[in-house]
């Protein structure tokens, strides 16, 4: 398939999304999928859910239909199987509510099936001179990011267009890193990629402040669990490389889940509890508005996008430079607007205490 038929196709599957959007928000209040407004949530008036229907409806078609002959088959029909398990636990969980734990059961089958079925797993690690099979931890991790990424973009879908967009730029991220950089055994990889990218495009003007839809759990989960699976195919074998650049690639997501996890351990709370302290909640407190918040989660996505591919255009000691300048910029940040709360802030009391000493 030439070039302009892909970016055609691509095209295509972004109108696609845009048109059937509609009609699914009316199948929304038909089965009851609407989120009801209540002191968790920022919407002020009942809104469909189930959005991710039609990004997996359009996806679908433009894998299966638009882009056929350049995806292995097996591989596609797997793919679809796990998928529509992941959309059907959204779909209910959209319309009744489901426990934590019945959600993650659900994502543990379609986990299971990538693994055994698609085949899409990690298998070895070679980082610098440890070369590691991974051999019968291969189930166990590739379980764990599975889970991990699904349940990463399912938290920060908070605000009006914030999982689409910040999804978009880290799928476009992949693709391109993908594509060029890390020699993914097959072009179809990428392609899956942007085809996603076109659905999700063609979903956005419905879900940007003021949205007329959500994504829904049906879209989160969805969303998360592609974003997951799609980055495995350039993680078989593990390199510092291809790990580290999915990883800040996805930074908006991981970082928000994992600053969350380590909050209310602190606080002694079940992980599973929601609260109103995560990256989007904490942004609104220091006095930004919905569409304000979104923007500027949007720009720090961009900005970890960009670090993402720097990676594999530096030299070892760069990286290493590099991933350390990260981790401090990200604890700066983290501080600075109390993700943890105001009073856990070690860095900047470090510097605090240095400054002061350095003064007297």
């Amino acid at each position: 398939m030439s070039v302009f038929k892909i970016v055609v196709s691509l095209v295509a599957t972004m109108i696609i999304s845009a048109a059937i959007t509609p009609f699914v928000r009316r199948l929304a209040f038909v089965i009851g999928a609407v989120d009801k407004p209540n002191k968790r949530r920022v919407n002020k008036v009942p809104m469909p859910t189930i959005g991710g229907l039609a990004v997996f409806l359009a996806f679908t078609f433009g894998t299966f239909v638009l882009l056929r002959p350049q995806f292995n088959t097996h591989l596609i029909f797997s793919l679809f199987l796990a998928e529509s398990v992941v959309i059907i636990t959204g779909l209910i969980d959209d319309v009744k509510e489901l426990t934590p734990r019945q959600k993650m059961f659900g994502l543990f089958i379609a986990a299971l099936i990538v693994y055994f079925l698609a085949g899409v797993r990690m298998t070895k690690i070679n980082i610098g001179p440890v070369h590691w099979e991974l051999g019968w931890l291969s189930l166990p991790i590739t379980l764990f990011w599975i889970l991990g990424i699904s349940n990463a973009v399912n938290l920060i879908d908070g605000l009006d267009g914030l999982a689409t967009g910040v999804s978009i730029i880290s799928l476009t991220t992949m693709g391109i890193i993908g594509f060029f950089f890390l020699n993914v055994a097959q072009v179809g990889t990428s392609i899956m990629i942007f085809t996603l990218v076109a659905a999700l495009l063609g979903f956005l003007p419905h879900n940007f402040y003021p949205a007329r839809i959500f994504l829904g759990d049906t879209g989160s989960l969805f969303i998360g669990f592609m974003l997951s699976v799609l980055s495995l195919q350039g993680l078989k074998n593990v390199t510092f490389i291809s790990l580290i650049m999915p990883v800040i690639a996805l930074g908006v997501p991981i970082t928000d889940t994992l600053f969350a996890i380590i909050r209310r351990l602190l606080n002694r709370v079940p992980i599973s509890q929601a609260d109103k302290h995560h990256l989007h909640h904490r942004l609104m407190q220091l006095g930004l508005t919905h569409r304000q918040t979104v923007l500027v989660i949007y720009g720090i996505e961009l900005v970890f996008a960009m670090i993402a591919l720097l990676y594999p255009l530096n030299t070892s000691m760069g990286n290493i430079l590099l991933t350390i300048g990260v981790l401090f910029g990200l604890e700066m940040f983290v501080e600075l607007i109390g993700l943890l709360g105001k009073n856990r802030t070690p860095l900047l009391f470090m510097i605090r205490h240095l400054v002061h000493r350095l003064n007297k």
